[in-house]
């Protein structure tokens, strides 16, 4: 009876455990679906109606299809980089970060790892800067509504961005990504609902105005020089509002196993590239369809809209919603390496270290960490001073797109696609993805120049 006791609570024991050691992972298809909506569908769909209308009825919807097909390409061969050498039983690699340790070197990686963090921190900028638009927006719609179109409702952004940082601060205590399924799964429903709603009055637009709006060659420019910033700022608007392999690894890392997380990654990413290239082909071209050259940076507080008003301040409210819970996901991963870290350079400090129990009026207990706190509070107070700085909306998504695009999404993931598959050189796969991720190189740097030059332009206007 002993022996058949012991059997069964080591069973328990493991069943409770992964092969690392760690804490079950219970992930699903499902919630990595909504992690990766979350993570991708953000404040970049806001601008693709615009990216279409400077490229045109063709340059439009065949960059959208061309930056979905790059996106999963690049997933498809991150999947296969969790788990070293085997990409099924080898051992895991817990972020993007350590997937490059382990395949291509410590050099590269600090290359890897300041770019990774530069991107999640600067999206982490824009999500700040886009939830204050929205935010101002509500107040914009309310005013046009009493005042008439006409009215000169002008709302300062900087009070309401300091209002999301504060929510992003009391957001932060949520320990990890793997306590976060609810924020994604919330997240990703506000997302499909504000598509759905700028999907529905682009429609609607197009309707009452009884024609197509745009033309072929997009939003026509003083000189050539013009028109080709602008198409170059419109590819960084796309590139940042596609990938996401920077975080690719941390979600993986929360999906259960067996089936193999490599065979359920690939899966969700299909699935999830496929429902945003959906909404961002139905948002970019109805937005670019309603209103031509006109067609406003962000389709939902541009006030290219105005009535209903209550259904511009319902779509501009899931936007806020889904953007505090967006700008956790792309924060976790840089608290998760700064605990590590930490925890590592002083194993002896009571204040790196330790947690407290803490009980508010009101509120569940919850466990503080006096370093957590302070380094997390610090880190939002930064991004909200300088989205406070640097308030140009489709111009600073144009620099994070081309910055995270090529280095992150494309050449780190295609060349330790080449060690783990151990790929020799001149053959036909190394030739192929070569190409590809020159190609991409080439859109990276044009979006870039775009993008700064754009911001230049704002800054001296």
């Amino acid at each position: 009876m002993d022996v058949k006791n012991s059997l069964q609570i080591a069973r328990t024991a493991s069943d409770a455990y992964d092969d690392d050691g760690r804490a079950k992972r219970t992930g699903t298809v499902g919630s990595a679906v909504a992690h990766i909506i979350t993570a991708v569908i953000g404040s970049g769909v806001l601008s693709l109606a615009w990216s279409t209308s400077q490229l045109g009825w063709i340059g439009g919807p065949v960059a959208l299809l061309c930056f979905a097909i790059i996106t999963y390409v690049s997933s498809f061969l991150m999947s296969d980089c969790y788990r070293h050498p085997d990409p099924v039983t080898g051992k895991r690699n817990y972020s993007y970060m350590a997937a490059v340790r382990i395949n291509l070197g410590e050099r590269r990686t600090y290359m890897a790892g300041f770019l990774q963090f530069l991107t999640l921190y600067g999206t982490c900028i824009a999500y700040v800067l886009t939830t204050a638009n929205s935010l101002r927006a509500i107040m914009k719609s309310n005013c046009y509504h009493k005042e008439g179109h006409q009215a000169p409702c002008g709302y300062g952004g900087s009070l309401y961005m300091v209002m999301f940082g504060i929510v992003q601060i009391l957001m932060s205590f949520i320990p990890d990504l793997h306590n976060m399924a609810w924020v994604s799964v919330v997240a990703a429903i506000m997302s499909f609902t504000y598509s759905f709603i700028g999907l529905g009055l682009g429609i609607s637009t197009v309707i009452k105005n009884g024609r197509i709006m745009g033309s072929l060659t997009g939003v026509p420019a003083a000189n050539i020089a013009d028109k080709l910033w602008l198409v170059f700022q419109a590819l960084g608007d796309i590139a940042f509002a596609y990938p996401y392999s920077i975080i690719l690894l941390e979600i993986q890392d929360t999906l259960e196993s067996p089936p193999p997380e490599n065979q359920t990654m690939k899966k969700a990413s299909m699935m999830a590239i496929f429902i945003t290239t959906f909404f961002y082909l139905c948002c970019g071209c109805f937005g670019y369809a309603a209103f031509g050259n006109a067609t406003p940076g962000n389709l939902l507080t541009g006030f290219g809209f105005y009535e209903p008003f209550w259904l511009i301040d319902l779509a501009n409210a899931c936007i806020i919603l889904h953007l505090v819970g967006g700008y956790q996901i792309f924060c976790q991963p840089i608290y998760s390496s700064v605990d590590r870290w930490s925890s590592r350079r002083f194993p002896d400090s009571g204040f790196v270290n330790n947690s407290y129990k803490v009980k508010l009026p009101l509120l569940p207990a919850f466990q503080l960490n006096l370093f957590r706190f302070c380094f997390r509070t610090a880190y939002v107070i930064s991004t909200t001073g300088l989205a406070i700085l640097f308030p140009y909306f489709n111009q600073v998504l144009g620099v994070l797109g081309a910055v995270n695009f090529w280095p992150l999404a494309i050449y780190f993931p295609v060349e330790m696609y080449f060690v783990q598959q151990n790929v020799g050189a001149w053959t036909k796969k190394w030739i192929i993805l070569r190409t590809f991720s020159f190609a991409c190189f080439l859109v990276t740097v044009v979006g870039l120049i775009g993008s700064i030059e754009g911001i230049i332009k704002e800054k001296l206007g």
